[in-house]
């Protein structure tokens, strides 16, 4: 095996998923201790956690930016990543698990699968991110680790097959039950759980292991015909036999493997350590990307492939963050193939740009180490790449790739700020520029009348943490109004209109006509434009063809059109335009068609029942019964429509939607009515009409 295979084998690129306040960021803070990459554990509820490294998320005790370290356990390297919870911050969830190999989802032993615990699952399947799943806080009050297990195969449709299982839960909770080896593990609190002893199973305990070594057992002969023959002739299973089918089954997806413990109470960790490094896969085995080779577009239109993790093969890298640093732009990108070099000459795939790596850094939260050269399989941090972008592809300038781009999200609230000074009003530009970098939902636009830029992004928590970020970071406070909502505009109906420009500009004279016909789409479908005639040269048979130059300025004025409607302005979505026809006279020109376009699709627009699209909210409330009523009827007050309603435990779960111009201030209305009591879950559902 030559160095840089075994290098990779022992790689593991991870990530921690999970709902808000499940634990994510303790969990890896005890990572982070138990593998000696910090000497003192920070707790989030101290707003000292290594991983939260903002100051916005020390003082709210959540995280709001994927954070990125390397660490060793065992033997094994382990880029780690901590995602975000919050529902305002999906996006970085989702560019995280896109070039991750495994992933940790942690759920709390006693809310079970909550709402964002099943977006981000959802999120990693559509990945085909293989996972383990952690149930933490089994010393609370309410913990139920069968519960939970329920909760899984209900919620999530998936097989959990539990390898470490909590001895007593909640007040009674002691210590951990490894049903592999079949020992009890116990920690040693004067340690902070870095010590820990094993011992055989006395028969009690050995009692209540039994169902789940059987379901163990069970799981693994369903994919391996050696371990049901032995299971079934009574003969003992060799661990190593158990551990390569455990994996089979993780590299598969056909069950996932539960650990539990305690975070906070440093219980249970040292085992999900191990588990990643014995069962999540290298980059090696992870799935092969797809990827366009931009220089061999074949004839008929295929030139997909997929590449391989080889660090010898062509190079193919993928820019999933960016971020400033003390005025200097940083990618994170996920190296797929080949390797990078410091000082080599790339090309960005994506925008036909050549680049030249200044720096090469290993990722350390805020801090990094520099290295000369990352192989495929790695995750780092480079320096000198100018024009990456989020989604972005970086390959050699003689072999060009480009891969999946990264999904984008519709932001669904704007505000609007302004300067108090004209020299302020360039430096909030440069700041709001920066940001735009750093997080593709936030985007800007300028209002030419007012002088106002209109900053829209995911949430509430999400526009008011870039305010935070632009007065701490900045020293500016620009004035701003009240959050709006972000909707879109549709139409409702098919109307058909012309749109003619026949004008003199300077002194030359431009001629155009076209005349479209708009229909509605389904809901979600996105827009599309269709020809009614052949644009392209068929040859003798059609002695005047369309030029492709009238035919892109076509497409250009509508697809500018089609970014302010005509009701107030939004954006238009889920509607076809079809070119009927186009007439030509000897001024034709490229401004002519682009203005015709305009005229035309406005037209057709306006006749075609145009209607306005606002952002639907899915909320779900936890609320004891005792609140129930209060918080219904607030619900009610705020055009909520429930849709189920469920028991979780002692609480009630209302689920319900509501459009999101009635839920501003929502949440601090919820928690006066109800003494403070209810829990709330709000994320973006889908546009309709009210």
């Amino acid at each position: 095996m030559s160095k840089q295979t075994a290098y990779l084998k022992k790689l593991r690129n991870i990530g921690i998923i999970a709902h808000i306040d499940a634990g994510k960021t303790t969990l890896s803070e005890r990572i982070l201790f138990y593998t000696r990459k910090i000497h003192r554990m920070g707790e989030v509820h101290e707003g000292a956690a290594t991983m939260d490294f903002m100051p916005e998320e020390q003082e709210r005790g959540i995280t709001i930016v994927s954070a990125v370290t390397t660490c060793e356990w065992d033997g094994h390297v382990i880029n780690l990543i901590d995602t975000p919870g919050h529902v305002d911050f999906s996006i970085e969830v989702e560019r995280s698990l896109r070039v991750l190999d495994g992933a940790v989802g942690v759920f709390c032993a006693v809310g079970g699968v909550e709402p964002q615990s099943e977006t981000v699952w959802r999120q990693a399947e559509k990945f085909g991110v293989p996972r383990l799943a952690f149930i933490n806080k089994m010393d609370r009050l309410g913990a139920s680790f069968s519960a939970v297990l329920d909760d899984m195969r209900e919620k999530l449709g998936v097989r959990p097959v539990p390898l470490v299982v909590p001895l007593g839960e909640g007040e009674e909770f002691e210590a951990l039950i490894d049903v592999l080896g079949m020992e009890r593990i116990d920690f040693d609190p004067a340690s902070l759980g870095r010590e820990f002893t094993r011992r055989p199973l006395d028969d009690e305990e050995a009692a209540l292991a039994a169902p789940w070594r059987e379901s163990l057992l069970d799981a693994l002969g369903d994919l391996s015909d050696e371990v049901m023959e032995k299971y079934l002739a009574g003969e003992e299973l060799p661990a190593d036999l158990l551990h390569a089918t455990v994996r089979k089954g993780v590299l598969s997806r056909a069950f996932v493997p539960v650990y539990s413990g305690s975070a906070l109470k440093n219980c249970g960790v040292q085992m999900l350590l191990d588990g990643i490094c014995a069962y999540l896969p290298d980059p090696s085995e992870a799935v092969p990307q797809e990827a366009e080779e931009l220089k061999s577009r074949k004839s008929d239109g295929e030139s997909g492939l997929l590449l391989e993790t080889d660090p010898d093969g062509p190079l193919a890298a993928l820019v999933f963050k960016i971020y400033m640093e003390a005025g200097r732009k940083l990618s994170l990108v996920r190296v797929y193939s080949g390797r990078l070099r410091e000082g080599m000459a790339c090309l960005n795939s994506t925008r036909n740009q050549l680049e030249k790596i200044g720096r090469i850094f290993r990722l350390d939260v805020d801090d990094r180490e520099q290295i000369t050269e990352a192989l495929a399989g790695d995750i780092v941090a480079l320096q000198g790449v100018r024009s990456a972008s989020t989604g972005d592809t970086l390959s050699l300038p003689d072999q060009p790739f480009l891969l999946e781009n990264i999904a984008s999200y519709r932001p669904v609230i704007s505000i609007a700020i302004e300067p108090r000074n004209s020299a302020e009003g360039e430096k909030m530009d440069e700041i709001l520029g920066r940001f735009m970098l750093e997080d593709p939902t936030v985007q800007v636009e300028m209002d030419d009348d007012s002088g106002q830029r209109i900053v829209s992004g995911m949430g509430e928590l999400h526009l008011e943490i870039l305010l935070e970020r632009m007065k701490r970071e900045h020293a500016l406070e620009p004035r701003a109004g009240n959050p709006q909502v972000v909707c879109q505009e549709t139409v409702s109906g098919t109307a058909e209109a012309c749109g003619e420009f026949d004008r003199e500009l300077g002194d030359i004279r431009h001629y155009g006509q076209v005349c479209l016909r708009v229909s509605a789409c389904e809901r979600g479908s996105g827009n599309r434009v269709v020809w009614a005639f052949d644009v392209e040269d068929k040859g003798a048979a059609k002695p005047q063809p369309w030029p492709r130059a009238w035919i892109e300025s076509v497409e250009q004025g509508i697809d500018d059109t089609l970014q302010s409607g005509v009701i107030q302005g939004f954006p238009v979505q889920d509607v076809q335009v079809e070119v009927v026809s186009m007439q030509r006279n000897d001024c034709s020109s490229q401004a002519g068609y682009h203005m015709a376009a305009v005229s035309a699709l406005k037209s057709a627009l306006a006749a075609a029942r145009p209607v306005l699209l606002e952002p639907i909210m899915y909320l779900e409330i936890s609320v004891p019964d005792s609140h129930l009523g209060a918080a219904l009827n607030l619900l009610s007050s705020h055009s909520g429509r429930v849709s189920d309603m469920q028991e979780r435990g002692d609480l009630k779960v209302v689920k319900a939607l509501a459009p999101m111009r009635e839920l501003f201030g929502f949440s601090t209305y919820l928690r006066s009515s109800t003494q403070g009591r209810a829990g709330l879950i709000m994320r973006f559902e889908h546009f309709d009409a009210i």
